[in-house]
């Protein structure tokens, strides 16, 4: 019988550009050596103007996601206005916190566009918050990181930060076997914001 851990890989990406945010992720679900689905969603809008993506156990993603947007509906009903992308960090951050000793096996990025501007966060199982520029979580981060911290720059507009997400994707499916299948993608501006998918190799 063997003994490896079967922990599901991932490369998740978040980007602030010029006009707003981008979250991508692979599409590929994998359980040790196993490959359980292509079509994996990782990448969700929660509101007009908020997204959230993961990295991690697929069940986990999807609870943490329903909680978030079911408290950050109940929080929108109490102040009767939008939540804020920080405020939404900061509720995720606590939910993941309450679980620890049982904790939701997910790497989670929060990122969107409030009255603040663009902005994202970065959290980990246990409800550790950063806010950053730009942020990859997942098996493939290692080398997914290696080729935006090289072309990144502050205020880049729309089809750069496009094109420079899917070359650190690229980078990260040529090289970790847990990750593939395609990237599914989430831009948000202060006026729109709307998914892609695609079929990249």
């Amino acid at each position: 019988m063997s003994t490896e851990l079967l922990i599901p890989g991932a490369t998740t990406i978040g980007l602030v550009f010029k006009d707003g945010v981008i979250l991508a992720s692979e599409k590929r679900y994998t359980y040790g050596r196993y490959v359980l689905s292509k079509a994996v969603k990782k990448v969700f809008k929660v509101s007009d103007r908020i997204g959230v993506a993961c990295a991690g156990l697929v069940s986990d993603m999807q609870s943490i996601v329903q909680l978030i947007t079911a408290n950050m509906r109940l929080h929108e009903l109490d102040t009767g206005r939008p939540c804020t992308v920080r405020a939404l960090a900061k509720l995720t951050s606590q939910i993941l916190f309450y679980r620890r000793l049982f904790p939701l096996l997910t790497q989670t990025l929060v990122a969107g566009v409030d009255e603040e501007g663009a902005s994202l966060y970065i959290l980990d199982p246990l409800g550790s918050i950063v806010k950053d520029e730009y942020a990859v979580v997942g098996s493939g981060a290692e080398i997914s990181l290696g080729v935006l911290e090289a072309e990144y720059r502050p205020a880049m507009p729309l089809d750069d930060s496009k094109n420079l997400v899917v070359k650190s994707m690229r980078a990260a499916m040529a090289r970790d076997a847990t990750s593939g299948d395609g990237i599914d993608v989430l831009i948000i501006t202060s006026e729109k914001s709307w998914e892609e998918s695609l079929l990249v190799k």
